[in-house]
C-alpha cells in the first residue's frame, strides 16, 4: 500500500470541481487544487513539476512546454471536455502521456442548449427582452404590432446538422418533434439513427445551400477548421440562422461578422467563438441578430458532476494500469 509520502500527485487546474470527484482522487493521490481565478499559465507552470496527472478543462492549453515542465512523472491528462483541440497530441505521444476525455455524459445537456439557442435566435428572445427592459414595448402601437419582434418558426423548415455524432443525433431527434419539413446532415458515414428520423446525408455545400437552420456540432481539427468559410456563408439563404455549439474555429468569424452586418444571413446563435472570452468590443456584441452564450453547452449541475467524476476515473485507471473509461487514441 502506498504511503502518504510516496503517493502520486494530481494537479487540478480549476476551482469548484465537484467534491465527489476530488474525493475520488484524494483516496489515491495527493491532490493540489489551484485556488486562483482565473487560472493563469504561469501558475500552472509553477505547480505542475512532479505531478502524475493534470485535471484540466478545454480552457487550459496542454502543450509540449507544459508537458516537459511536468517532467517524466506525468502519465495522464484528464480533460473535463469532449473536445481536445487544446491538447498537443503529438507532444503527448512523444512523452508517453495518455489522455482521457468525457464524451457521452454531456450529450443531452448540449443538445438541450442547442435547441434553446436556436429558438432564442430565430424568435429574437434576447432582442425582445432588451426592448421590454428599456421601454421599447410601451412604444409599440397597433400600427407596428403585427410585425414587431417577429422571427421565423422552426415548423416546416429545413434543418441542417453539420456533424451527426452523439450530440448531433440527439439534436436531430429533438428538432424532429417540431414538425420540420426536411432534416439534412453531414457525416463520414450514413447514420442509421438519423436516417430513421428521415435524415438525408448530404455534402456540406448542399447543406448550407438548402438549410434554413444550420447547426454545427462537429469536432474541431485540421479538416474542419473554417468549415463555414466565406464561400459557404455566401451560399446560405438570406434568412438562414447559423448555430455553433462545437468550437469557435469551425467558423471564419470575420466572414460571419461581415455577412451579419450586411444582413446577408438571418442571424447567428453562438455558444462558442474566437477568442474566448470574446472581447467586449467585438462587433458580435453589438448585433441584434446575434445571440451569444459564454460556452455553457454542458452547464447543467448533473452533467458537470458526471463529467468531473469521469475525469477522475480516467486518471485513476492510469494509476491502476487498467483501461480508461474514455481514452483518446493517438
Amino acid at each position: 500500500m502506498l504511503t502518504t509520502m510516496s503517493r502520486p500527485k494530481v494537479l487540478v487546474v480549476m476551482k469548484l470541481v465537484p467534491e465527489i470527484a476530488i474525493d475520488l482522487l484524494r483516496k489515491r493521490f495527493d491532490v493540489e487544487v489551484c485556488d486562483f481565478r482565473p487560472v493563469t499559465r504561469a501558475e500552472i507552470m509553477k505547480k505542475v513539476p512532479g505531478k502524475f496527472a493534470i485535471f484540466c478543462s478545454a480552457f487550459n492549453k496542454i502543450d509540449e512546454e507544459l508537458i516537459k515542465t511536468a517532467g517524466p512523472s506525468l502519465k495522464v491528462v484528464g480533460t473535463i471536455s469532449v473536445g481536445y483541440d487544446h491538447v498537443d497530441l503529438t507532444a503527448m505521444k512523444k512523452y508517453g502521456v495518455r489522455l482521457g476525455n468525457t464524451p457521452h455524459v454531456l450529450t443531452e445537456a448540449v443538445a438541450e442548449t442547442t435547441v434553446g439557442l436556436l429558438i432564442a435566435t430565430t424568435r429574437r428572445f434576447f432582442e425582445a427582452n432588451h426592448a421590454l427592459k428599456t421601454g421599447g414595448w410601451k412604444d409599440v402601437t397597433s400600427v407596428v404590432w403585427l410585425n414587431w419582434m417577429c422571427g421565423r418558426g422552426i415548423r416546416n423548415s429545413v434543418v441542417g446538422i453539420v456533424g451527426c455524432g452523439n450530440i448531433g443525433t440527439s439534436i436531430a431527434r429533438k428538432l424532429k418533434t417540431f414538425s420540420i419539413s426536411q432534416l439534412l446532415y453531414t457525416s463520414r458515414t450514413e447514420k442509421p439513427a438519423v436516417k430513421a428520423l428521415g435524415g438525408k446525408l448530404v455534402t456540406i455545400d448542399e447543406l448550407v445551400e438548402q438549410s434554413d437552420f444550420i447547426i454545427l456540432s462537429i469536432a474541431l481539427n485540421e479538416d474542419t477548421k473554417f468549415i463555414i468559410n466565406r464561400e459557404r456563408i455566401a451560399k446560405m439563404k438570406s434568412h438562414a440562422v447559423l448555430v455553433n455549439i462545437g468550437r469557435g474555429g469551425l467558423i471564419d468569424q470575420d466572414a460571419l461578422i461581415e455577412a451579419l452586418q450586411e444582413n446577408r444571413i438571418g442571424g447567428a446563435g453562438l455558444d462558442v467563438m474566437t477568442p474566448e472570452p470574446l472581447p467586449l468590443d467585438s462587433p458580435l456584441m453589438k448585433m441584434d441578430n446575434v445571440v451569444l452564450l459564454p460556452h455553457i453547452g454542458s452547464a447543467s449541475i448533473e452533467t458537470r458532476t458526471e463529467m468531473a467524476i469521469l475525469t477522475a476515473k480516467n486518471i485513476i485507471a492510469v494509476l491502476d494500469n487498467t483501461a480508461m473509461p474514455n481514452e483518446v487514441q493517438y
